[in-house]
């Protein structure tokens, strides 16, 4: 186990010094900083959390992503060195029982092992968990090792001290499916989306020459090439998109599903208005540079994207999966909501926006509601009780 920035103190009375308190610590536990929603969720929580006074370790399973180049200078750096998840529960307990922080809070796929150490580990120990994705819609599209997992997740899940749901929706098939007996635990904190300096990013120039063509518009997503972002769908309605007008498509993004998605491209006959350049740290200024923003997924927790275009005063269309879009979008409001799988509608919908986009100022004032400041604020009162 290695760690880093390690002027860190911790939060106990020093022994020398009976009458100092130091800051409250709080432990953030991840697998790994990879491109995805949730590990930039926490790593902005860790950064709010940092700048307004906390102690904050970021506990990773290994340390490794793209992610790590933004890791802030006052989060402290956890390196568990671990193969796997559950092969990181040892370096866990032992930071936890050597630097006894004041909360864990864990996401994604580190939940069970969070909620095992509190439950037939480490009394007392305040334990946070977050879902990233609605429970139930997962659970009905996920392998059966992931199912595995997640039955076992939800078997631990009463043990935890808050549950946090990402939106509405979230929380309401949690506290009627997964804990019905403990709902009280369920809280929706919206994920920390837009940040003071979203503008600025959002400004910088992009080396894709597409973007520089005002003639043809690009339309745009942003997300992981797996089968829940469901980009098949996208490329399917994109191939009816070009029959009635000249666009282009870019994903952002890395996944299993990169060849798949070529090779359907070649099949449909549109390679050569779409392309795959992978992952970007700073998507926002494709985002701002975009026509429309499309996204094609089978269920999300809360997709930051969304907001995140907003922002840039991108207009957008969305699947109407659970959960989230049709709450950001507050029933189809700020941007067409679609059947899940239904390349034909999203292709229309994504016409009928290249053809009356709502105004971006509208949008940007809609994408406020999801500052980072408040979900921040949320987050510093939940881990300092």
């Amino acid at each position: 186990m290695k760690m880093m920035n390690c002027g860190y103190q911790g939060n106990h009375t020093n022994q020398t010094n009976p009458g100092y308190t130091r800051p409250r610590r709080i432990a953030i536990y991840l697998p790994a900083l990879e491109g995805g929603g949730a590990e930039r969720v926490m790593l902005d929580v860790a950064k709010g959390l940092a700048q307004r006074g906390l102690s904050v370790d970021l506990v990773l399973v290994r340390a490794e992503g793209p992610y790590l180049e933004l890791l802030p200078a006052q989060v402290r750096l956890i390196d568990l060195s671990a193969r796997r998840t559950v092969a990181s529960l040892p370096g866990l307990l032992r930071y936890l029982r050597r630097e006894r922080p004041d909360a864990l809070l864990s996401t994604v796929h580190t939940n069970v092992i969070a909620l095992i150490v509190k439950k037939f580990f480490i009394n007392g120990l305040r334990v946070i968990v977050r879902r990233a994705s609605t429970f139930t819609t997962e659970f009905a599209n996920v392998g059966f090792k992931i199912r595995m997992t997640m039955r076992l997740e939800k078997y631990l899940m009463s043990s935890a001290d808050t549950i946090v749901a990402n939106s509405r929706g979230m929380a309401d098939d949690l506290k009627r499916n997964v804990v019905p007996n403990s709902s009280h635990l369920v809280q929706v904190i919206p994920n920390p989306v837009t940040c003071p300096d979203h503008a600025e990013k959002a400004a910088l120039a992009v080396e894709h020459p597409w973007f520089g063509d005002p003639r043809i518009p690009v339309i745009l997503s942003v997300g992981r090439l797996i089968p829940a972002k469901d980009h098949s769908t996208l490329l399917r309605a994109f191939a009816e998109v070009v029959k009635s007008r000249p666009a282009r498509l870019v994903i952002l993004g890395e996944g299993a599903d990169r060849g798949k998605l070529i090779a359907l491209a070649q099949k449909l006959g549109i390679a050569d208005v779409v392309d795959l350049p992978g992952f970007h740290l700073n998507p926002f200024a494709y985002m701002a540079k975009a026509s429309v923003f499309a996204l094609s997924s089978v269920y999300e927790g809360f997709p930051n994207v969304l907001v995140q275009s907003m922002a840039c005063g991108t207009p957008v269309v969305s699947t109407d999966c659970l959960s989230g879009p049709r709450e950001i979008l507050e029933d189809g409001k700020w941007g067409r909501l679609v059947p899940v799988g239904d390349w034909q509608s999203l292709a229309e919908a994504v016409l009928r926006t290249l053809g009356s986009p709502l105004s971006s100022d509208l949008l940007i004032v809609r994408a406020e509601a999801y500052s980072a400041r408040a979900s921040i604020d949320q987050f510093m009162e939940l881990v300092s009780k």
